[in-house]
């Protein structure tokens, strides 16, 4: 089978206009696409990588990877798929697999690196198109705040957090399987990860900023 594993999206999330809708196909399309990329449907395949990009790379992003190394485990990931998109037990959960296979890759980097702690570095602070200096500043100041009190957060708290806003978010399921953790605990760990967040952001008088 050829498939050209660098079609758009394949080592970063797809561009906004290229995603699916929020939710994504049901699990029967899923299938459905995991079972014509497996014969060889090119279409298929690009539908499969604009449908599971951004959670690879968000995987990837939560595991501290920097962005050539994220690149690199997005693109194993898709060759291990590509390896074994025959021989899915249960095609519809190939977002399930995709999550798992990358939270294996980076943490076999990380080792590698020898590394210790997934996700830590700073998020990269947005880009403030207004074109008023002191809102710019203002904005830069509120962004530089938001994103130092979450590096002080615990790995974990950091890891959930930038799945949940990945764009498109991953199904819980997907988020479960990255981070090997039960389901009916992201939406607990995700309030308590938000409160010492919010509680970080007090303690270092930043909350102010975030009203404003």
């Amino acid at each position: 089978m050829t498939v050209d594993l660098l079609a758009p999206g394949s080592a970063r999330p797809a561009p906004r206009s290229a995603r699916p809708a929020p939710g994504g196909p049901s699990g029967e399309a899923v299938a459905r696409l995991v079972t014509a990329a497996a014969a060889g449907d090119q279409r298929a395949w690009d539908a499969l990588v604009a449908r599971f990009g951004g959670l690879l790379w968000a995987v990837a992003r939560a595991h501290r990877l920097n962005d050539a190394d994220a690149a690199d485990v997005v693109q194993v990931i898709w060759v291990r798929l590509l390896e074994h998109i025959g021989r899915l037990q249960d095609p519809a959960r190939v977002g399930a697999w995709l999550a798992t296979t990358g939270r294996r890759e980076c943490l076999r980097l990380l080792r590698d690196h020898e590394r210790v702690s997934p996700a830590g570095e700073d998020m990269p602070e947005s880009e403030s198109a207004d074109p008023d200096l002191d809102q710019a500043l203002l904005d830069h100041e509120r962004d530089e705040a938001l994103w130092q009190s979450f590096g002080r957060l615990r790995s974990t708290d950091q890891a959930l957090l930038r799945l949940l806003v990945a764009d498109p978010r991953p199904a819980y399921e997907e988020i479960a399987a990255a981070l090997d953790m039960p389901i009916g605990s992201i939406g607990p760990t995700r309030q308590r990860a938000l409160e010492r967040l919010r509680h970080e952001l007090h303690r270092h008088g930043s909350l102010e900023l975030m009203c404003t």
